[in-house]
């Protein structure tokens, strides 16, 4: 067995469990003991694939961004999850838990979303499946991400505004358990990330690993070799970054990269840098890291990035941290800016903000020529043109905007 992988008990290495209110128990280990029948079925997968094929329009390209190459000294080639339906690595999740909410005899979805990509990617299938769709977001963000608002509403979603703590992903997320909590027997909560109690964080490792599985072969296609040097991608609960790496976890050729939103810094208040700054604690219903006080209250998370702006980790990426298998960096708000910009210009790829932390990650590591380095850029960057825009300043050495 994996040690970085769920063990049969719901923990990665000491992190994970499912720590939840008495009235979710049942529902809990309903799904803990449904999810790997169903997912491992060959109908389910049979299924799964297709629409991955058909509807999301995989397996996402592996590009190799020749001028950025050169600037970073390696061979850097970009996975394209930005390319897929609805515009992020989301879609592959959402996809996989409609099917098993559906199998599970489930008729009501509940979500929750910082950056709206999630939210914008459950709204869809619940479109495609006819079923009801409720998505909690937070009110800061979702006058920052107003677009992806209205795609759920057209998509015929009901947008919950939650006004509690800060008012983002951590408040969001609250919200959709306590909705779960008085709606347990026909709700299935389609959680977005790897965190949440078990099964959550090994079902959206599961479902997102596609992304390293075609890695592989597009690597092999590309290079001669089903593996890079390094992996590189962002981090804020962890789902595109336990996707890029799934298949890789235990391969020490490989190095692993990961990039969290420094915020202002992490020597500040304003910081969403969990692996930097946290401690070990509780947090929707998972052991893991977290940003809190003395006393084990919440900290706000604080990062220009909506996707990002969570003040815990998921348990995969806490063991992973723990036990030296991943290096995480802390990129604030003006790098991440900045290198949204950098690969806008040199590439003509728009990168969804949080995937622009992974970007300016490269600018702290150094590599020889031979290097070949893989880079998830997980969404696209529609959703965050007018961030972009009013923090201009931030990427002033490119000039005339």
């Amino acid at each position: 067995m994996s040690d970085f992988l769920v063990d049969n008990k719901g923990f990665f290495g000491r992190y994970g469990g499912a720590y939840v209110p008495e009235i979710l128990y049942k529902c809990v280990h309903e799904l803990q003991d449904a999810y790997l029948p169903i997912i491992e079925s060959k109908e389910f997968r049979d299924e799964y694939h297709q629409l991955l094929r058909d509807y999301v329009g995989r397996p996402s390209p592996l590009y190799e961004a020749r001028r950025m190459s050169s600037k970073y000294g390696c061979r850097l080639f970009l996975k394209r999850e930005d390319l897929n339906h609805t515009g992020a690595h989301k879609i592959n999740n959402t996809i996989g838990q409609i099917l098993l909410a559906r199998r599970m005899g489930k008729t009501r979805i509940t979500a929750e979303t910082g950056a709206g990509q999630h939210g914008v990617a459950t709204a869809t299938v619940c479109a495609l499946m006819g079923m009801q769709c409720e998505v909690f977001m937070g009110q800061t963000d979702v006058q920052r991400q107003h677009t992806n608002v209205e795609r759920m509403r057209m998509l015929g979603a009901t947008v919950h505004p939650v006004t509690t703590g800060n008012m983002t992903l951590s408040d969001a997320c609250s919200e959709a358990i306590r909705d779960w909590c008085s709606h347990p027997a026909d709700t299935y909560y389609l959680v977005g990330s790897t965190m949440g109690p078990h099964p959550y964080p090994d079902i959206v490792a599961r479902m997102q690993s596609v992304i390293s599985e075609e890695i592989k072969w597009q690597l092999l296609e590309k290079t001669g070799r089903d593996y890079p040097d390094y992996l590189v991608a962002c981090v804020g609960g962890g789902s595109n970054a336990a996707g890029t790496i799934y298949h890789y976890v235990d391969d020490d050729r490989v190095k692993i990269v990961l990039a969290e939103a420094g915020g202002h810094g992490t020597d500040t208040a304003y910081t969403a840098a969990t692996i930097h700054c946290g401690t070990e604690g509780i947090i929707h219903g998972a052991r893991t890291l977290v940003m809190q006080t003395d006393d084990g209250q919440i900290k706000e998370a604080f990062t220009i990035s909506a996707g990002l702006d969570y003040p815990g980790i998921g348990p995969m990426h806490a063991n992973m941290a723990d036990k030296g298998r991943e290096q995480v960096l802390a990129v604030n708000d003006d790098e991440a800016i900045y290198a949204g910009y950098e690969l806008t210009r040199m590439e003509g790829i728009i990168p969804a903000i949080e995937s622009a932390h992974a970007v300016a990650a490269l600018g702290k590591m150094h590599f020889k020529p031979q290097d070949v380095v893989v880079l998830t850029v997980s969404g696209r960057g529609d959703k965050d043109v007018e961030t972009y825009l009013n923090n201009k300043p931030m990427a002033k050495e490119y000039g005339n905007f």
